[in-house]
């Protein structure tokens, strides 16, 4: 028998990495949240990969913290190893990433939701969700229990009718062996709502003291740790090493020979898996001419004899696996305690949803994460946060968050999902940005925390600290342009060894740093007046003296940008009635509904005429005619 077990202000099904900033963005907003896992023991869960970051990934999370989330926090207190990689190139790139101990990571987010004021945590399989009469949703566990929630974020992960895969046995579950979520997705199709299949991956485990780590070659963590949390001061210590491997021929010939008992060429996963993460066989396949490929073998925790071996995801029979592990230089007597296996799920087309994460056809749902056919546990979180906070900015009768694309990689992630949609699930990489240098990820703060202040996610502690690195950096800036560094033969030496001019008169300190092969650190022994401050910092003041040109041109095109971006569309255009846009372009804008010109002008298959076309037709809009088509 059905029976009514409480109400919420924001309900928030699934308690992963998105789940949990939903959730506690909702609740520290100030409304009732509930949030609903299919397991307890499964919140924060890293069924993939134990990291958190990696190129462009550790842009999203230094975000996430900037707007008051929790990923980097609870990243810096379960780290193993930190790394910041990229560091041979520009600073736009440069992307921070960290080995955690999984079980950590888990048990500190779970504690965190259980500990967080307005929030409960719920451990229930939701089964039905209705919109009710009085516009509420309704939501139906498995055991009969209903809730009513003013506002509802769907972040089901990979759970959502999840099928696994391992040669030619398939079962339904979830990752890691747990339950799926079997009744929901029929829920969601009765509602009207447009879901499809895709499919990810992930690599066995093995145990530790079965690997040769010999001839392996060794990662160290850096030394000194730079955090991914602006509230950490004191990050610890790398406390574990990585390795890295390669496969070889014989790796390469095993796979080949047993192709066909892949589901994957079989046809039985129909799921549309990742571009950019392929599976061990299918980077065999497409990329045949490559005679090796890497892997990194990473720990699971300090807790566990579990070892990782990313690169290396697979949905070959268990006997295969364990032919191709041994072929490898480091696995020939590895013992794989958790087999490979492929996952088949159901998730939405993002292009139903605002810019908000706010489906357009039902008031008050909200997706995020990989149920929006994304992937990666950083672009789950950032999506995460952005949909609990628009869900409880509506129940505050609030304006809602917009992030624009010119000011963040979290703002870029939701308008290329909900303006271009995903054919595969989507990860975020620095080359998805046109403004890359203006968001690198040592400024996060400096682009979003006063937006998180605004809203409300960052406390009155933080934001004074905010402001008084904001003044440091205003008066470093400042220092460097007035200090005047006379001639020297220690500069001079400096400058030979640096391979740079040498002066024989007065310099500007900031002319010195202007050039490509000076930096802070070289010039220390002539800087005397240098102050005792943070190093990110010098770092982003140096990134702002070097860049200044390029920046400037940057700041020059979000301008013009965001003018389009002022030009609004009205929502109920009938796309069709606008004679001269083009039949494909009519057909995109009608199924996308941009909310702007500038919305409009990144949908694939619209033109800059079909744009042009537009703006004239927004101008009839202040002078309607007669006629009830608009004839440009």
């Amino acid at each position: 028998m059905k029976f009514v077990a409480g109400e919420f202000d924001v309900a928030v099904i699934g308690a992963g990495h998105a789940g949990i900033e939903a959730g506690l963005a909702a609740a520290r907003l100030g409304c009732k949240t509930g949030v609903f896992t299919i397991n307890n023991d499964a919140v924060g869960n890293c069924p993939c990969n134990p990291s958190i970051g990696g190129t462009a990934k550790g842009h999203l999370v230094r975000e996430i913290d900037a707007l008051g989330g929790e990923m980097g926090k609870a990243a810096d207190e379960c780290f193993l190893q930190i790394r910041m990689l990229n560091r041979g190139k520009g600073p736009a790139v440069h992307s921070l990433r960290a080995q955690i101990d999984r079980r950590k990571y888990s048990d500190r987010m779970k504690h965190t939701l259980e500990l967080q004021e307005n929030l409960e945590l719920r451990q229930a399989e939701i089964t039905d969700l209705q919109k009710t009469d009085d516009g509420r949703w309704m939501l139906t566990t498995r055991l009969e229990a209903q809730y009513f929630a003013k506002t509802v974020v769907l972040a089901t992960g990979t759970y959502l009718g999840g099928k696994i895969y391992v040669g030619d046995v398939s079962y339904e579950s979830g990752p890691d062996g747990m339950f799926p979520s079997k009744f929901l997705p029929d829920a969601l199709e009765k509602m009207g709502m447009n879901i499809r299949r895709f499919k990810t991956g992930t690599p066995a485990r093995v145990l530790k003291s079965s690997i040769c780590f010999d001839d392996l070659e060794e990662q160290c963590g850096d030394e000194p740790i730079v955090p991914f949390s602006y509230d950490t001061e004191n990050p610890g210590e790398n406390k574990v090493k990585c390795y890295v491997s390669w496969t070889n021929d014989q790796t390469k010939q095993i796979i080949l020979d047993n192709i066909h008992r892949s589901p994957m060429y079989s046809g039985k996963i129909e799921g549309i898996g990742p571009r950019y993460c392929p599976s061990i066989e299918d980077k065999i396949v497409r990329f045949a001419d490559k005679q090796r490929h890497q892997l990194f073998i990473e720990p699971c925790g300090l807790n566990t004899e579990e070892m990782y071996l990313q690169g290396m995801s697979s949905s070959l029979p268990e006997d295969v696996q364990t032919a191709f592990y041994h072929s490898i230089k480091g696995l020939e007597h590895c013992v794989v305690m958790r087999p490979a296996y492929a996952i088949e799920y159901y998730c939405a087309d993002p292009i139903q949803m605002n810019r908000t994460l706010e489906f357009r056809d039902f008031d008050g749902l909200y997706g995020a994460g990989q149920f929006n056919g994304s992937s990666g546990y950083e672009e789950a979180a950032a999506q995460g946060l952005v949909a609990g906070i628009n869900a409880a900015l509506k129940v505050l009768d609030r304006e809602p968050l917009v992030l624009d694309r010119s000011g963040s990689y979290i703002g870029t992630l939701i308008d290329d999902l909900v303006t271009k949609g995903c054919n595969d699930p989507y990860r975020m990489m620095t080359s998805r940005s046109e403004y890359r240098l203006i968001l690198r990820q040592d400024n996060a703060d400096t682009r979003l925390t006063p937006i998180g202040r605004k809203i409300g996610l960052i406390n009155d502690d933080r934001w004074e600290r905010f402001q008084r690195k904001q003044q440091m950096m205003k008066n470093e800036l400042e220092r460097v342009r007035k200090t005047v560094i006379a001639p020297s033969e220690q500069l001079n030496a400096i400058l030979r060894d640096k391979n740079t001019s040498e002066v024989n008169t007065g310099i500007r300190l900031i002319d010195l740093l202007k050039r490509p092969e000076l930096s802070y650190d070289a010039l220390q022994a002539i800087d005397t007046t240098r102050p005792t401050i943070n190093a990110n910092i010098f770092e982003q003041v140096e990134v702002e003296i070097k860049y200044e040109g390029y920046i400037k041109r940057q700041l020059t095109i979000i301008d013009q940008v965001r003018r389009l971006e002022t030009k609004l569309l009205p929502n109920d255009i009938d796309y069709f009635r606008i004679e001269g846009l083009r039949l494909e372009a009519r057909e995109k804008l009608n199924k996308v509904r941009p909310e702007n010109i500038g919305q409009a002008s990144r949908i694939s298959g619209v033109s800059p005429a079909d744009i042009s076309v537009l703006v004239i037709y927004l101008s009839t809009l202040r002078h309607p005619q007669q006629d009830e088509e608009v004839h440009v």
